[in-house]
């Protein structure tokens, strides 16, 4: 999916915290959103997600405006993931089983994942009682089940194990070379968006710097 944002301008208050004139986030690319703390990478990732709709300016998604058939295709994992308080499987299942996916596929789907992951062991253990990592890595999981066309990535291997980081970072490469799925990605380490990313955006005081 291709994103594309022209005449972006996101106020709080009176005070501005994007000023976009235009950016293009290629399809089927790894692309990274750095910059320092409060230059609206955040906010950014919000309002391309739908979650944030109080702004100016267009963003259109493969040419269309956000509707509902297109918001089915993404998904936003965030810094602090919410999980329900079931096990980790069902937490993990739930976008397919909102999609009505056939039931057999579901649990091939599953396994698969978890599996790729290495959280078998975290099958049947709540996702309230998993540790900050567990719950990271099982939220990546859950968003990749379905396999979206856009993987909205908001600091998603911050404050975890270098072995943990590098499955993470494995399985958001499979998804884009397997799947072709446009991922953007906000973090703070450098090194990662070097590893990963295809293309890095910097934004400062809201506005994209080249």
């Amino acid at each position: 999916m291709e994103i594309n944002i022209a005449g972006l301008k996101k106020y709080y208050s009176e005070k501005i915290i994007l000023d976009i004139n235009y950016l293009c986030i290629e399809k089927g690319t790894v692309t990274g959103l750095i910059g320092p703390n409060g230059s609206g990478k955040t906010t950014l990732l919000k309002i391309i997600s739908g979650l944030d709709k109080d702004f100016i300016g267009t963003i259109k998604y493969d040419s269309e405006l956000l509707n509902e058939d297109i918001y089915k295709k993404m998904t936003l994992v965030t810094q602090k993931p919410y999980l329900f308080r079931r096990k980790a499987y069902e937490n993990i299942e739930y976008p397919l089983k909102i999609r009505e996916t056939d039931k057999r596929i579901r649990k091939q789907k599953v396994e698969e994942i978890m599996k790729r992951f290495e959280i078998g062991d975290l099958r049947d253990k709540k996702g309230h009682l998993l540790s900050g990592g567990e719950s990271q890595k099982v939220s990546l999981a859950r968003a990749l089940v379905f396999e979206p066309e856009l993987l909205l990535l908001d600091e998603p291997t911050s404050n975890i194990d270098p072995e943990s980081m590098k499955i993470m970072e494995r399985e958001i490469l499979r998804f884009n070379k397997e799947i072709k799925g446009t991922v953007l990605i906000v973090t703070h380490n450098i090194e990662q968006a070097r590893r990963v990313c295809n293309n890095i955006i910097h934004l400062e005081c809201g506005k994209v710097v080249y």
